[in-house]
């Protein structure tokens, strides 16, 4: 572009996912001992012990691009299905378990939970919860908070595509994104703050080091934020997606919306910016309806169809998704739109069942039961 340098617009995707007793359809309050050592041997540093000894989490490596990572993702999902499944457990990509109590659950014994723990008490024995992180590589520091800034604005509008936590305790909590509000509840989260430059952002952020109330920006636990261990703006507003396929155009949109923001930027243009009241309000509409009711298009003025914001998403990026080869994956976020998210099949499998006659608990080991073959349906194919 003009002699211009592109960043790298690198890719690395975490995924978080919940083990399931496959007779009890509830969470297995402490795995077999074997389990994480097994998956350590088959993955190595790709994987980690989560807050809960029911939680697992993977990480691709740092790939070159969004194809990369997609095939990674594949590899290790299917790889942790297949260690847990001889371990006697079924893998579970959703935000909440339907009908888990978090008070049953322990969390890991690492120092850095122990402290979680200590530090946040209630709120954080009931992270039940899992999450979709996605990492791109924008090497300069200013360039990271600029777009931090501007790319909140559409930090709804994925939050509302990737949906898949509906249920909490056995009960349908009436919204589609529950594993927000259980997260709501820690400090430090939600929309990001605004700032000029990367050097405010270290300013603000020292003062609660030096005052030893945070070790480092990990624990800015904010929708997007610069990652603390790489160059890389993070996004952690989705719910992990059920369907890996859903996951990924997630994934690639928030890629090309990127780099949409950064080619504005280089005509000395960008994004307007909308304060966190406003955007709050989409959060919340996100949250409670998924894509059900539409968003907000504040220039309008109005709420708007969800599928018609996509469709502007999609002519936005559409030169960045061909430059970045994931047009494909981009586009697949129009059958999530026509089926539903995850969120929107587990309350109408939840409701069919219960039309059938069936008890509270039978349908929700239903909706458990479908969870667990979506999240390795499509493993094999590169595209669907």
């Amino acid at each position: 572009m003009n002699g211009v340098v592109e960043p790298t617009f690198t890719v690395g995707i975490e995924e978080e996912y919940l083990l399931v007793d496959p007779e009890s359809r509830d969470l297995v309050v402490e795995p077999p001992a074997g389990l994480m050592t097994a998956l350590e041997s088959a993955l190595g540093e790709r994987v980690t012990a989560e807050f809960l000894q029911s939680q697992v989490e993977i990480g691709t490596s740092k790939c070159e691009s969004i194809r990369e990572a997609a095939s990674e993702l594949r590899q290790l999902r299917g790889k942790v299905a297949e260690v847990a499944k001889a371990h006697g457990l079924a893998l579970l990509a959703a935000s909440t378990h339907p009908k888990a109590d978090w008070d049953r659950q322990k969390h890991t014994d690492k120092e850095r939970y122990n402290l979680l723990a200590r530090d946040i008490q209630a709120p954080a024995r009931r992270l039940v919860i899992c999450g979709m992180h996605v990492h791109v590589g924008l090497d300069d520091d200013n360039l990271r908070i600029d777009l931090m800034g501007q790319a909140a604005y559409f930090t709804p509008h994925l939050l509302a595509l990737s949906t898949s936590s509906p249920f909490w305790r056995g009960r349908n909590t009436g919204l589609r994104s529950y594993r927000m509000a259980v997260f709501d509840e820690l400090p430090r989260t939600g929309l990001p703050a605004q700032f000029d430059s990367w050097g405010e952002y270290q300013r603000h952020l020292q003062v609660l080091v030096d005052a030893g109330l945070i070790e480092d920006g990990s624990k800015l636990w904010w929708d997007v934020r610069p990652s603390s261990r790489f160059p890389t703006l993070e996004l952690r507003a989705p719910d992990i997606c059920t369907r890996i396929d859903d996951g990924l155009a997630v994934a690639a949109i928030y890629l090309c919306l990127l780099r949409m923001l950064w080619r504005l930027k280089r005509t000395n243009q960008r994004w307007r910016r909308y304060s966190n009241m406003l955007i709050g309000e989409n959060r919340w509409r996100a949250m409670r309806y998924g894509m059900e009711e539409g968003l907000v298009d504040f220039g309008k003025g109005a709420v708007v169809p969800y599928a018609d914001l996509l469709e502007e998403i999609l002519e936005l990026t559409r030169e960045d998704a061909l430059a970045l080869d994931c047009l494909d994956l981009c586009e697949a976020a129009r059958d999530v739109v026509a089926r539903g998210t995850s969120a929107d099949r587990q309350i109408a499998i939840y409701d069919a069942a219960v039309n059938e006659g069936l008890k509270r608990s039978q349908a929700l080991d239903r909706v458990v039961d479908w969870l667990v073959g979506e999240t390795v349906a499509g493993l094999d194919s590169e595209h669907t």
